[in-house]
């Protein structure tokens, strides 16, 4: 048995990468959107939202690059590789650019662009060109020289009407010319005249509005804005065939010319003769769009919109595969739950005032040892618009998704099976709209001790619905509390150790609910109404010792103790006060709370809609950590929720621009001590970290001694793992052998012995 539990821990600790760094992170990006790709003689190289990833098409190996390896969360808008240098440069909507030496996978990030006295909208980097150890950037302000060798920026050219700003698509060098498809008219200069930065130098080629413009072998194409491809006659580009849609991406490689639209990539020969067709469906299905293609010797490369990259033979038609790394549906993940051996995702979101009709249609994601399960959206019922999950703690296998449209979705070993809706379940549309109208938002859920799922179906009067564990649905009304029940929506739901249900709500705070006695209370604005700073309530939590903590879109409050429920005519919540600059603050005072986790040590996880993320001690305090997008591979800092995973300790981080974790190591108490562990161990010379203690009781008293009994390290547990630097009470690192690691419950009533084994 034990054997069996130590290789499910090592399975559980290599699926969810707990490193033995204690500032450690994980992204868990999506790949799917493709922004554009470059190539190397070997590789290809694809840039997503936020992230990269590299197929060698010699070793069939991929690799990714994300924020936690140091790239910006902005939205990756073109990138270029540079054989000749083995350097990849990145460009983003903000005009940011990232220079990577492949070399060392260093990351220079280089400013300058966005640093320019420019209107925020027109620093966006459209295009990079190559030429002579130069790279001419196309943005939508002009064109800006940068150095290859010395990575500096060199002239910007201003090349509309008079000097002035004008967006640039694409550059291309021909005959010593170069030559730039703008908004206003394909325009050239000498490449070799020093005074490029003079907009009097570069001549207007032709009028109109161009999307492209290169350069293939002998010839010199462009395409305009309505998909009409030219060619150059040595004075002016003549037009000679229409595509049946505007193009989105064109360039040349290996003698052969790329052009893509939405449905379809063209092929020519560099005699300009189309040499093969492809269509959207035959590389998948018609739904999805293409973004870019490229080649790679004799394996052409697509990108998608949707789907990631595909290849497939160049020559032959032969059939696509999916070229692109695991990842979630999309980036913008608005909720997930986390348990020890598995994390789901969805993807449907709803605005601020819980407007949910930029319905999405992502489907239902799955994350465990087996890598990721997309569950598409035909297969989910085509229910709309996913804002939680939840994993029955009874029966792992069985997940339920809320729809904020379409109702509640059950999924059954990876399976959906049953979509409850108002026509078969006791859930209900609104009914503002009209009668014909159906609208069934589900929004949050909780399952009760007994294995019943709670559930909250907004804009209408019976808001709060229970889904019992013999399949009959229950109905409380909400008009009793509320002040308009048919115009409350529910943000969150709680479930407290004397099953009283908490949930929040948008406009009457959070409202308290016990079955037993059919008893509602609330607590709402003002300082008689329970405190609260506003009235619309984002996130709920309680904590180990009975706090309810909740999160406003205006700032936090604590309800000392749930327990009060019951004796209490007026549930009041009070803020947490701390000292800053010797001042007495409001800790999180008007933030935009979203999400709130508890770790097993207590701590809190706040997420903001705007500011990242706080970790607070305990008692709230202290802020151990405050994580944004600038001092951590945060790729936004716009957090839409946090679970953390109560075996490993890992923090899971959704962001409206990608999932990370930090490898946090405050896991839940154990129940006893039959089940504690060291890691590592033994502990190498190569290992920098901390030695962790997990399976822990809470208060759990830890004595650490060489083999003489010498004793080098005690303190007591909060939750169920500690940490041990490997010194001697912070003095030094203690030497090689073999440590006893003496542990004891809080009332010495319990004891186990452990081992480590330090090698220097």
């Amino acid at each position: 048995m034990k054997r069996k539990f130590l290789y499910i821990l090592f399975l559980l600790l290599s699926q969810f990468s707990f490193s033995q760094n204690k500032l450690s992170w994980q992204g868990y990006f999506s790949f799917n959107e493709v922004k554009d790709i470059s190539e190397s003689s070997t590789a290809v190289f694809a840039a997503s939202e936020n992230a990269l990833f590299t197929k060698d098409a010699t070793t069939n190996t991929t690799k990714t690059i994300t924020t936690v390896d140091g790239l910006s969360g902005q939205t990756i808008s073109a990138m270029h590789y540079s054989e000749t240098f083995k350097k990849t440069i990145v460009g983003y909507e903000n005009g940011l650019m990232i220079v990577i030496n492949e070399a060392d996978g260093s990351m220079l990030k280089v400013v300058d662009i966005i640093n320019k006295q420019l209107a925020p909208n027109l620093k966006k980097i459209n295009h990079f060109m190559e030429h002579n150890g130069l790279v001419y950037v196309s943005c939508d302000f002009g064109i800006v020289q940068f150095n290859l060798t010395t990575l500096k920026f060199g002239d910007t050219y201003f090349i509309g009407d008079n000097g002035a700003e004008i967006s640039v698509k694409q550059t291309t060098f021909f005959n010593g010319f170069i030559y730039a498809a703008t908004s206003s008219g394909i325009r050239s200069a000498d490449i070799a005249n020093p005074n490029l930065n003079d907009f009097k130098q570069w001549s207007v080629v032709n009028t109109g509005d161009w999307s492209s413009v290169e350069s293939l072998d002998a010839e010199l194409i462009a395409i305009n804005s309505s998909g009409y491809i030219h060619r150059f006659n040595t004075n002016n580009f003549v037009g000679f065939s229409q595509l049946p849609q505007a193009s989105v991406d064109m360039r040349a490689k290996n003698h052969n010319l790329f052009i893509t639209i939405k449905n379809a990539v063209y092929v020519y020969s560099n005699q300009m003769v189309l040499i093969r067709q492809i269509s959207n469906a035959q590389v998948l299905d018609n739904t999805i769009n293409f973004t870019c293609a490229t080649s790679v010797g004799n394996v052409i490369f697509i990108g998608t919109k949707e789907k990631g990259l595909f290849s497939s033979s160049l020559s032959s038609s032969s059939a696509f595969v999916n070229s692109t790394p695991s990842g979630p549906a999309r980036n913008n993940i608005f909720s997930m739950d986390v348990t020890p051996s598995v994390l789901w995702t969805v993807y449907g979101d709803y605005d601020t005032y819980y407007n949910p009709y930029d319905l999405d249609s992502y489907g239902v994601s799955k994350y465990n040892t087996s890598g990721w399960l997309n569950i598409s959206y035909s297969d989910v019922y085509n229910a709309k618009s996913m804002t939680r999950v939840i994993v029955n703690p009874k029966n792992e296998k069985q997940v339920y998704a809320s729809s904020f449209f379409s109702g509640l979705l059950r999924i059954e070993n990876d399976v959906p099976n049953l979509l409850y809706n108002e026509k078969n379940s006791g859930l209900e549309s609104i009914t503002t709209e009209g009668p014909n109208y159906i609208d069934v938002r589900i929004n949050a859920t909780a399952f009760d001790k007994a294995g019943n799922l709670w559930v909250t179906n907004s804009r209408i009067k019976n808001g709060l619905k229970v889904l019992k564990t013999n399949g009959q649905w229950g109905s409380y009304a909400m008009t009793s509390i509320l002040d308009d029940a048919q115009a409350s929506s529910y943000s969150s739901i709680l479930v407290d150790k004397n099953s009283v249900k908490w949930i929040g709500t948008n406009r009457d705070g959070v409202v308290g609910f016990n079955e037993t006695n059919n008893t509602f209370k609330k607590m709402t604005f003002g300082a008689d109404a329970g405190n609260l700073p506003v009235a619309d309530v984002r996130a709920l939590a309680i904590d180990t010792k009975n706090q309810l903590w909740i999160g406003t879109t205006k700032g936090l409050r604590v309800l000392s103790n749930v327990g009060n429920f019951q004796n209490d005519s007026q549930l009041k919540a009070n803020p947490i006060i701390i000292m800053e600059d010797n001042l007495a603050q409001e800790l999180l005072y008007e933030q935009f709370i979203t999400t709130i986790a508890v770790d097993g040590a207590n701590n809190k996880w706040i997420g903001t809609s705007d500011s990242g993320v706080f970790m607070v001690s305990p008692n709230g305090q202290e802020t151990k950590y405050h994580f944004t997008n600038s001092n951590s591979p945060l790729p936004s800092n716009a957090i839409n929720d946090i679970k953390i995973n109560s075996t490993t300790g890992e923090v899971f981080i959704a962001t409206n621009k990608g999932l990370i974790s930090f490898g946090g190591i405050a896991t839940e108490a154990n129940e006893d001590l039959s089940n504690v562990y060291v890691y590592p161990n033994p502990v190498r010379p190569t290992y920098s970290g901390t030695v962790k203690v997990a399976g822990l009781l809470d208060k759990a008293n830890i004595k650490i001694t060489d083999i003489e009994g010498n004793l080098v390290y005690e303190t007591t547990s909060e939750g169920g793992t500690i940490e041990w630097d490997t010194t001697a009470f912070g003095k030094y690192k203690v030497s090689s052998g073999v440590y006893m690691i003496f542990i004891s419950a809080q009332d010495g009533g319990e004891t186990k012995v452990k081992k480590v084994m330090i090698i220097r």
